[in-house]
């Protein structure tokens, strides 16, 4: 009988050291600006909390911030959820190849950048290459202010692909022409919608996956094709010298988004930990998450539990179970 309750009481004891150490820990997930990051910070945040039983948190910041953060180890924040490659290169270079301190998931999804115009711009006024925004006639085409030059949108202060977008703009000659914005997204998305129901030039960095391409019908300017070695891009992470040292004069390559998170996860909740590594996303499941969030108006938590709830299976093997 004394070894049945002590088995009894040793089992109900790791049951609470397991069920404690993770809580223990509150895993805080960073929240960079874009959609896509959102909705997946509130992914990783609701399994954390529903599937592990754990406490998480999302934290607003910038990727060198996240970074920085997750280096540190010390749960300010923890995970970005959002990393595309090659855009954040000097960041993982530093913080996952050389410190050795933020792990990356093994899975990824595919990701792919440039400039987008209203598909009208390239049927009536034949803009479809990244040559024809940089001449005198696209500087009166994207005037939408009156100033006598055009504006492109080259994403948001903060992003590295926005630095990406800069360099370009100087190297392809579009800066002569036009003014580069960079704007908070939700600000430029207003004022492209107001453009578009005009039928007014617009030209604007953008993305896939992302809602555009289900709210309108956009066209992305021929670059190029990718040539490494016309393609050198410092961010100012790297160096404070990355403007004038980076130089593009070709498209971008194909994008590889993964999840980072603080190695010190393997001690503090390793069950996220290993949650983080194995995560997996397509570019068709986050593209349809931005559309129902950003265009449906549906809450981001709403949308991913729904989406936790339909493929159970597929979360198990994140989380190590199958």
């Amino acid at each position: 009988m004394k070894k049945v309750l002590l088995s009894t009481a040793l089992t109900l004891t790791l049951g609470m050291t397991s069920a404690t150490s993770f809580a223990a820990d509150k895993v805080m997930v960073g929240e960079p600006s874009w959609p896509g990051a959102k909705i997946v910070a509130n992914l990783v945040k609701v399994i954390i909390q529903e599937k592990l039983g754990g406490e998480a948190e999302l934290v607003p910041g910038t990727n060198p911030v996240i970074f920085a953060a997750m280096d540190g180890g010390r749960g300010d924040i923890d995970v970005h959820p959002d990393v595309w490659l090659p855009n954040q290169k000097s960041l993982t270079d530093e913080y996952v190849n050389g410190k050795n301190t933020v792990g990356l998931s093994g899975g990824a999804y595919q990701g792919r950048t440039g400039l987008c115009v209203p598909t009208y711009m390239a049927t009536k006024h034949n803009i479809k290459s990244i040559y024809d925004i940089a001449t005198p006639e696209a500087q009166k085409l994207f005037d939408s202010d009156g100033d006598g030059k055009g504006e492109i949108w080259v994403g948001a202060s903060g992003w590295a692909s926005t630095n990406v977008n800069k360099v370009k703009a100087r190297d392809y000659g579009i800066e002569t022409f036009l003014e580069v914005g960079t704007e908070d997204e939700t600000v430029f998305y207003s004022k492209l919608k107001n453009l578009i129901s005009k039928e007014k030039g617009a030209v604007f960095y953008c993305y896939q996956p992302h809602y555009v391409h289900a709210l309108y019908d956009v066209t992305m300017l021929e670059e190029p094709k990718n040539d490494p070695a016309k393609y050198t891009m410092i961010q100012p992470s790297a160096d404070v010298d990355w403007f004038t040292k980076s130089k593009i004069t070709t498209g971008d390559p194909v994008k590889t988004v993964r999840i980072a998170y603080s190695k010190s996860l393997e001690k503090r909740a390793p069950d996220a930990a290993k949650l983080l590594a194995n995560i997996d996303l397509s570019s068709d499941v986050v593209s349809n998450w931005t559309y129902q969030v950003v265009i449906k108006g549906k809450n981001a938590e709403d949308v991913v539990r729904d989406w936790i709830n339909k493929n159970g299976a597929t979360v198990d093997k994140w989380l190590g179970i199958q």
